[in-house]
């Protein structure tokens, strides 16, 4: 696995947002993905590209279409090297402390 290339195709928000609508709805064409986007296709087709090469997102052809899946091991592996490294229970106690300082805990 090569994380520089995961992280720099994480690093963008608008690859970001087309991995949050692939997890949303797997299995996308182009054409779909690029629906109420304000990026032209051809910019989506970049993103797609670097997200393909990160391993990030998968395609297959189907007939005349592409669709395009998305691939969470690749971030998983992140997750498990860097986050796995401190104490679980310690950082989501800090998580959880920062959001009720932060007015954020509304249970």
């Amino acid at each position: 696995m090569n994380d520089d290339a995961v992280f720099r195709a994480l690093a963008d928000s608008s690859r970001r947002l087309l991995l949050d609508r692939l997890h949303a709805r797997n299995g996308q064409t182009l054409g779909d993905l690029c629906q109420g986007l304000a990026m032209s296709r051809q910019a989506v087709t970049k993103h797609l590209a670097i997200l393909e090469e990160a391993n990030l997102v998968a395609c297959q052809r189907h007939g005349r279409e592409k669709l395009h899946f998305i691939n969470p091991v690749p971030i998983n592996e992140i997750a498990e090297r860097w986050i796995g490294k401190f104490e679980r229970p310690r950082l989501s106690a800090l998580s959880d402390l920062k959001k009720t300082l932060e007015g954020e805990d509304h249970d």
